[in-house]
C-alpha cells in the first residue's frame, strides 16, 4: 500500500452486544417446534439444516422475548399472527437499545484512541435495522459530548456494506482536512426483524443474524502503545445484473429480507476483476478482513485467492461468535485481526478488507497493519 503522507489509520475501535446470547442449538430447536406445531413439518427440516450449515453458534439480540419457547415468542408467534409486534414496536425497542449500545461503542472506540470527544470534528452513524428522528447521530452527540458543531453524516439503509462505505468516507475527509477526527458509530438490531415466516429465505435471515454495535475514530496516524491500521486506496462497484440477489423492504412487521443463494456466486464472479484493479498488480495483500456475510462468502473468496485458514480466522470467528451483525461486522473483523498481530507482535503488514451490500454492491479497501515501533 502506497503513501504520500502521514497514514490515515484506525485510531481506535470499541465494539459492544446486547446482554442477551442466543445459542444456535437451542434456537434451532425452539424454532423448529413452533413450526411444528403449526404445521410447517418440511420449513422445520429446512430450519434445522439451515441453523447447523451457516457457521454460527452463538448470537446476541436485544429482545429478551426471544429467548423465549418458541409457542411463547411473539416474533415466531405461527398460530398467533395477531400478537406479532408491529413496525411499530420494533422501531420503539430499535430507538431505545440503538442508543445504548451506540454509546458503549462510541465511548470505548474513543477510550481506545485516546481521543478527547472535544477533538471529534466528524460523526458518521450507520444502520440499516432502524430508523427514527432525532436520530441516532442527534443522540450520541449529548451522549458522547461530542461538540454541538459537529459535522454529522448519516447512512441508513446502505446493509452490510455500509461500515465499510463509513471508512471510505472518513477516509477522503482526513486527506482534504488533516487535522480531522472522524468517529464512525454502526449500530445493527438484526433480531428485531424476525418473523414467523416459513419460507427458506426468512429461516435464513433468522439463523445468522445478531445484534451489535461497533465504532472507531479516523484521524492521522500519531505514535501510540496500540498497533494501528492505515486505510488506503478504495474501490466501490455495483455488479451487474444483481440487484435483486438481496432486498430489504419495510413491512407492517418489520423489515423484510430476502436473500439469493446466488450471492457467494456472484462475488466469486465479480470481486477479483475489482481486486485486481484496486491492488494494480501490487503484491498480494497479507491479511484479509472479509465481512462474514454467510459462510458460503468466506468460503468463496478462500478459494478463489488460495487463502489459509489463518486468513480467514478473524471473519470465520466472528461469524461463529457474533453471526452476521450487518454494517457494523467489518469492524469486529478488524479488531480481531488488529489484536492477533499485536499478540504476534507483526511487524508491518499489506492487507485488504471487502463487504457486500445490497445492488449487489462490493466495498473493497487497501489496508495496513502499522506496528507501534515504525510508526511515523
Amino acid at each position: 500500500m502506497k503513501s504520500n503522507g502521514p497514514d490515515i489509520a484506525i485510531l481506535g475501535i470499541g465494539t459492544a452486544v446486547p446482554p442477551y446470547r442466543l445459542e444456535q442449538e437451542e434456537a434451532s430447536s425452539k424454532l423448529t417446534d413452533a413450526l411444528v406445531e403449526s404445521g410447517h413439518r418440511q420449513a422445520a427440516r429446512w430450519a434445522g439444516k439451515i441453523f447447523r450449515n451457516c457457521g454460527v453458534e452463538t448470537r446476541y439480540t436485544c429482545e429478551p422475548e426471544l429467548l423465549n419457547q418458541g409457542d411463547r415468542c411473539r416474533y415466531v408467534a405461527y398460530s398467533r399472527p395477531q400478537e406479532v409486534p408491529s413496525t411499530e414496536e420494533r422501531m420503539e425497542k430499535f430507538r431505545i437499545e440503538a442508543a445504548r449500545l451506540g454509546y458503549e461503542a462510541g465511548s470505548l472506540a474513543l477510550k481506545d484512541s485516546r481521543i478527547s470527544p472535544g477533538d471529534i470534528t466528524h460523526l458518521i452513524t450507520v444502520s440499516c435495522t432502524g430508523l427514527f428522528l432525532p436520530g441516532l447521530d442527534a443522540v450520541l452527540v449529548r451522549q458522547l459530548g461530542l461538540p454541538a458543531d459537529v459535522e454529522r453524516i448519516p447512512l441508513t439503509f446502505l446493509g452490510c456494506a455500509a461500515g465499510m462505505t463509513a471508512l471510505r468516507l472518513s477516509r477522503r475527509m482526513v486527506e482534504h482536512r488533516p487535522q480531522a477526527k472522524v468517529l464512525i458509530v454502526c449500530v445493527e438490531l438484526c433480531t428485531l426483524h424476525i418473523q414467523p415466516a416459513a419460507d427458506r429465505e426468512a429461516l435464513f435471515g433468522a439463523a445468522f443474524f445478531g445484534d451489535g454495535a461497533s465504532a472507531c475514530v479516523v484521524g492521522s496516524a500519531y505514535s501510540s502503545e496500540r498497533g494501528m491500521l492505515a486505510l488506503g486506496r478504495s474501490r466501490t462497484v455495483l455488479f451487474p445484473e444483481s440487484a435483486d440477489e438481496m432486498i430489504w423492504k419495510v413491512g407492517n412487521y418489520g423489515f423484510n429480507l430476502y436473500l439469493s443463494p446466488r450471492i457467494p456466486q456472484r462475488i466469486g464472479e465479480y470481486v477479483p476483476p475489482e481486486v485486481e484493479r484496486l491492488l494494480e498488480g501490487g503484491p498480494a495483500p497479507e491479511f484479509w478482513a472479509i465481512h462474514p456475510g454467510g459462510r458460503g462468502i468466506i468460503d468463496t473468496l478462500q478459494t478463489i485467492y488460495g487463502l489459509s485458514e489463518e486468513q480467514t480466522a478473524a471473519s470465520r470467528t466472528i461469524l461463529r461468535r457474533y453471526g452476521n451483525l450487518s454494517s457494523a461486522t467489518i469492524l469486529f473483523v478488524l479488531e480481531a485481526i488488529r489484536s492477533s498481530m499485536e499478540t504476534a507482535e507483526s511487524a508491518r503488514k499489506e492487507g485488504i478488507a471487502l463487504a457486500f451490500g445490497p445492488g449487489l454492491a462490493a466495498e473493497i479497501m487497501q489496508m495496513a497493519y502499522i506496528p507501534p515501533a515504525i510508526r511515523r
